[in-house]
C-alpha cells in the first residue's frame, strides 16, 4: 500500500477584526449640539454659528458643517444662508409624529416583556425605579430624564429587541424638548407612578394591562402640549420642520 496523501487543512474562514472605531469629530459635534438642544440649553430661535462652535470647541468648520446639515434634517435647526442659522421652534407636528412612532413600538415591546422577561430583568427595572425616586428627592431634573429612559430602554433590552430601542431615540427628539418643559416635581412624580404601573403589569405577566399602562403613559404629552404651548407659545410652531 502507498503511503497515504497528507490532505492541506483550508484557511479558516474567518475576517480580520479591526480596532473599535471612535466617534468621529463630526459626530461628537453632533452630539453635543443635539443633547444641547434636546436639554434646552440651546431653547428655541438660539443663532448659532459655524464658526462660533468651532472655535469654541476647537475643531475645524467642517466637521461642524456636517454636524449642522445633520441638525437640520432632523429638524433641530434652521440654516438660512442669508440670515444665518438658529435653532428651530419645536413642531407640534413633529412632537405627535414622534409620539405616534414610539408608542407603536413600545406597545409591542410591553407585550413581548410580559412573556419573556426574567427574574433578574424584573429586579433591573425595580431598580431604576428606586434610582427614579431617588433623582426626584434628590431634585435631579436631568438625571431623572436620563433615568426615564434607561427604564424604557431597558423594556427593550429584556423583551430582546434592544434594537428596537435605536429606533425609537432616533425619532423621540422632537418629544424631548417638550418633555423638559414639563419635568417639574410634579410631573416628575406623575411619570414614576406610571412607571410603576407598567412595572406591575409586566411583572404579572398582563401583556393587556402594560399595554394599556405604556398607552397612558405615553398619551399625557396629548393633554399636555396645549398647555405648554400657552405658556412657551414663541417656542412653538403649528408647520412640519
Amino acid at each position: 500500500m502507498g503511503t497515504p496523501v497528507q490532505k492541506t487543512a483550508a484557511p479558516l474562514p474567518l475576517p480580520q477584526l479591526r480596532q473599535p472605531v471612535q466617534p468621529s469629530i463630526a459626530d461628537q459635534v453632533f452630539k453635543v449640539l443635539h443633547d444641547r438642544i434636546l436639554s434646552l440649553e440651546l431653547p428655541p430661535e438660539t443663532k448659532i454659528s459655524e464658526a462660533e462652535v468651532a472655535a469654541k470647541m476647537g475643531v475645524s468648520r467642517q466637521p461642524v458643517r456636517e454636524a449642522f446639515r445633520r441638525l437640520a434634517n432632523l429638524g433641530f435647526l434652521q440654516i438660512r444662508p442669508q440670515s444665518g442659522t438658529t435653532v428651530s421652534l419645536i413642531s407640534e407636528e413633529a412632537v405627535l409624529r414622534a409620539r405616534f412612532i414610539r408608542l407603536a413600538l413600545e406597545l409591542q415591546t410591553c407585550r413581548t416583556a410580559c412573556g419573556v422577561i426574567s427574574d433578574e430583568g424584573l429586579r433591573a427595572l425595580s431598580s431604576l425605579i428606586e434610582q427614579q425616586k431617588q433623582a426626584i428627592a434628590d431634585k435631579n431634573r436631568t438625571l431623572f430624564h436620563a433615568l426615564d429612559d434607561a427604564f424604557h430602554r431597558e423594556i427593550c433590552v429584556q423583551s430582546g429587541v434592544g434594537y428596537v430601542w435605536d429606533v425609537i431615540s432616533e425619532n423621540k427628539g422632537h418629544m424631548d424638548r417638550v418633555r423638559m418643559l414639563t419635568l417639574d416635581t410634579s410631573s416628575q412624580n406623575f411619570a414614576l407612578n406610571e412607571h410603576i404601573a407598567i412595572l406591575d403589569a409586566v411583572t404579572a405577566r398582563d401583556a393587556d394591562a402594560a399595554a394599556d399602562a405604556i398607552d397612558k403613559h405615553l398619551s399625557r404629552i396629548l393633554v399636555q402640549i396645549e398647555q405648554i404651548k400657552a405658556e412657551n407659545h414663541n417656542w412653538f410652531t403649528d408647520l412640519s420642520q
